[in-house]
């Protein structure tokens, strides 16, 4: 019995809680600026006369933007040309209450495949699930640029440019090389 009351007690104690602290509100000083050693500006006052414009002859709107339903609608579509690499899918459906559900793939660069599968409604947002099939390799690309000759100008046909040396002197250190 002794116990039953003791730990009566203490649930009592800790559901109680810790008051919160009571701190004093932190006193600084004022912050004290100098004047200035300038004059303030004086602008002259304008020319003309500020605009006057009429309040507007119209009424402000009173309709409201209609709420529309969630429609429910289901779609898919999917791409697959094995001479460009492109592998591509799409499938997505909402019901009427504002749920959807969906998954795309793509074919990545380093030979995987990427799957997000997703679902979004009003009350947890946007949550997807991502996936990897496959493999990474080394990324090299199917095509091997031209292998074009360097051009071959001819040498200009006027004389190379004779600057006179700079009138100051030269720098006493090494500049940096980037």
């Amino acid at each position: 019995m002794k116990i039953i009351v003791l730990a009566a007690l203490v649930a009592i104690v800790a559901s109680q809680g810790y008051p919160k602290p009571q701190y004093p509100k932190p006193q600084y000083p004022k912050p004290q600026y100098p004047t200035p050693a300038y004059p303030a500006p004086a602008y002259p006052a304008p020319a003309y006369k500020a605009p006057a414009y009429p309040s507007p002859a119209y009424p402000s709107p009173s309709y409201k933007t209609p709420e529309y339903a969630p429609m429910p609608y289901n779609f898919n579509w999917a791409v697959k040309d094995d001479p460009s690499y492109n592998d591509y899918a799409h499938q997505e459906t909402a019901d009427d209450k504002g749920y959807v559900t969906g998954s795309y793939r793509t074919l990545l660069p380093d030979g995987r495949t990427q799957i997000v599968n997703y679902k979004a409604d009003d009350y947890t947002g946007y949550v997807a699930d991502v996936k990897y099939e496959g493999e990474a390799k080394e990324y090299k690309p199917a095509y091997k640029p031209a292998g074009y000759p360097s051009p071959a100008y001819p040498s200009p046909s006027y004389p190379s440019p004779a600057y006179p040396s700079p009138a100051y002197p030269s720098t006493a250190y090494s500049a940096p090389k980037y």
